[in-house]
């Protein structure tokens, strides 16, 4: 017995010092936006990977979009939550006014593949648009139903957004080139976490926001209707580096198994969990996809 116990620790010792350990080194950088759902998706995309085995490193929380976009682009992460309708206007920049959820979806991730080796996996079948929602006094007061109506009242707005609201061509920049108007009263830039606050403390108006913000209905705001519609479709996706793929194939299949199950009842539900119940959203994440026997 005595040499075989030599020989494995001899084994040990070898892996250890060459680096061969039964965990690979090079693990799965994930990284997300910082706002809920964003949180809650790129939460669920570790907890899948970490269950079929796949060593993950959380980058959560990272910042909007252009900040997770070159970190990808850099392989400081290996994957995040994208938009498709994100992807197309603010990353790429295509102003087609296309509606159609597939042909955006298709066209972004030929372009991401060209231009970067980016690879789009499996879009769920929720949209998240971009939207505008109000207080339900400013809107009885200044009659706003559509976005044409609060181009034209925006003089009498305080309005709050976000910090890539301004220049991006799905945000202000391109309201105010399809619809004109959209100058405010005032204008302020706050963490995503803070800008449903300011409108029930009446400190705003209105905010820039997103159709499945669970504060929509729960603060009975009224959203604006994007009537000369600006805004394509908003699906939700992992945005993955090709090599990740390379090294880790089972990503693919591990994540696109979650894309049909975010809907927008789904995903609206999760993020009022967080920001209304106050749950931690890696509990929430981790609740769901138990649920859905997707987790042990």
């Amino acid at each position: 017995m005595r040499p075989f116990r030599v020989l494995v620790l001899f084994a040990v010792v070898t892996a250890v010092v060459t680096g061969c350990t039964a965990r690979p080194s090079n693990p799965v950088k994930i990284g997300s936006k910082n706002f809920t759902e964003e949180l809650l998706v790129g939460e669920m995309y570790a907890l899948l990977l970490e269950e079929r085995g796949i060593p993950v490193q959380r980058r959560l929380n990272l910042g909007d979009t252009l900040v997770n976009h070159t970190a990808l682009t850099k392989g400081e992460i290996d994957l995040y939550p994208e938009y498709t309708g994100t992807g197309y206007q603010a990353v790429l920049g295509i102003e087609d006014g296309e509606k159609d959820p597939a042909r955006v979806y298709q066209k972004a991730a030929e372009q991401y593949k060209a231009k970067w080796n980016l690879v789009w996996l499996d879009p769920a079948p929720m949209n998240d648009t971009n939207a505008i929602a109000c207080s339900p006094q400013a809107a009885e007061e200044y009659g706003l139903k559509t976005l044409s109506d609060l181009s034209q009242a925006a003089p009498e707005i305080r309005f709050v957004g976000v910090a890539d609201t301004e220049q991006r061509p799905d945000g202000l920049a391109g309201l105010r080139k399809l619809y004109g108007g959209f100058q405010f009263k005032s204008y302020n830039i706050l963490d995503p976490g803070l800008k449903y606050k300011a409108i029930t403390d009446g400190q705003a108006d209105c905010a820039i926001a997103f159709s499945t913000d669970g504060q929509i209905a729960s603060y009975k705001l009224a959203l604006m209707v994007d009537d000369k519609g600006l805004w394509p479709p908003y699906q939700i996706a992992p945005v993955v580096r090709a090599e990740t793929l390379q090294r880790y194939p089972h990503v693919r299949d591990a994540l696109n198994k979650l894309a049909p199950l975010i809907t927008t009842d789904a995903i609206s539900d999760l993020n009022w969990r967080v920001d209304g119940d106050k749950q931690e959203y890696t509990a929430v994440a981790r609740q769901f996809l138990q649920e859905k026997g997707l987790i042990k």
